[in-house]
């Protein structure tokens, strides 16, 4: 099976007209949807709503965009300062995605999404850059392909269809789980590429409880509907952790399967994921508590933090704790003085006496004051 052609050719159906095999039922933001043309909220296919984790200011990669539904949500939270990236393979459904660009960027107060064609597995190449190039140079079928080869790692080099360390936010619907398998390792790489330091993801894709066997794999009509090709779910979050990604997490997971095959469970989740620093970590003197209810927890760093207890944290561990996906856990000590900077070398799970942070900031997501 050919599964970019298989699965673009169903989705090229989709953009002309509703596939309801193809629909999950999701509880999207009804005051983002108001400002959307009818015909995006109908010929959407997805299994979650990734726009949720936007924040102002994003510059958001959506994988697999489709009509641009999620585009256009996430468009209305970045605000000016922000912008949106929709990456698809599908002629038709760039097509409609396109075709209401003038409309929204009227409604939006401004011009900040973008559509480009690509493969997600592939994201520095552009493939509409690539057919410009074969309709100005034919090749045969029997030609050699190594010319077209050195235009592809020369247009990926120089002029690349997503820039490395340049996006804020990956978000996907549903997508992740049509692309090959044997594609699947370099596109989390290429997520891991595309994404600043400290950049974020928020997938939202179908997982099964079981690895799919064989004979439904081979099953196009099923890979197509997000099925066949599911991740098994500690699969799914083990790929992101291979690739280099921390504070990797469910945040959302179905109580009920969308569907159940052969005796196999596929349910919708989204993961959230968080791409480290290569800096150095330096200490100015920072610490955090876990709040509980466990006597302790250990991050994707072997960072060990025990309940109760100022940890010494790094200044980038501290900021991803605070801001991440874990900052209802934790409660955040900064320093009333933040001491010169000097690299961390402390051991797991060290302690920060209270004499370092007397008179230093506690923050927490879910504080109070009793004043």
């Amino acid at each position: 099976m050919n599964v970019e052609a298989k699965v673009s050719e169903c989705y090229a159906k989709g953009a002309k007209e509703r596939q309801e095999a193809l629909c999950c039922p999701v509880d999207y933001d009804t005051n983002l949807l108001k400002m959307l043309p009818q015909e995006i909220i109908e010929r959407d296919y997805g299994c979650g709503d990734p726009s949720r984790y936007v924040q102002e200011g994003d510059t958001v990669l959506d994988l697999g965009s489709g009509g641009g539904k999620i585009c256009y949500m996430a468009a209305q939270l970045v605000g000016d300062k922000g912008q949106v990236i929709g990456v698809d393979m599908t002629d038709e459904m760039l097509a409609l995605a396109r075709r209401h660009q003038n409309e929204m960027a009227e409604k939006l107060g401004g011009d900040r999404v973008s559509f480009r064609k690509g493969y997600i597995q592939d994201l520095a190449l552009n493939v509409e850059a690539m057919e410009n190039y074969l309709a100005a140079n034919p090749m045969s079928p029997d030609a050699d392909s190594s010319r077209l080869n050195e235009w592809k790692e020369q247009q990926r080099h120089e002029r690349p269809l997503v820039e490395s360390d340049s996006v804020d936010l990956v978000v996907s619907n549903c997508v992740l789980n049509l692309v090959a398998e044997s594609d699947r390792t370099q596109m989390i790489s290429e997520i891991f590429r595309v994404l600043r330091p400290g950049g974020r993801v928020a997938i939202s894709d179908i997982v099964s409880d079981e690895i799919v066997p064989q004979h439904l794999q081979e099953d196009d009509e099923l890979w197509s509907g997000c099925i066949s090709g599911a991740f098994q779910e500690l699969q799914f979050a083990q790929s992101f952790l291979d690739a280099g990604f921390v504070l990797v997490s469910y945040d959302k997971w179905d109580d009920q399967p969308w569907q159940v095959v052969e005796g196999i469970e596929f349910r919708s989740v989204t993961l959230m994921a968080l791409k480290p620093s290569p800096e150095s970590c330096l200490d100015i003197g920072q610490a955090v508590i876990y709040k509980g209810p466990y006597s302790e927890v250990r991050d994707d760093e072997n960072n060990i933090y025990r309940r109760g207890v100022r940890i010494a944290v790094c200044e980038s561990t501290y900021k991803s704790i605070t801001e991440g996906p874990l900052k209802d856990d934790f409660i955040g000590i900064d320093p009333e003085s933040p001491k010169p900077a000097v690299k961390f070398c402390a051991a797991p799970g060290t302690t920060r006496p209270a004499s370092e942070t007397k008179g230093g900031e506690h923050s927490s997501s879910s504080s109070s004051s009793c004043c």
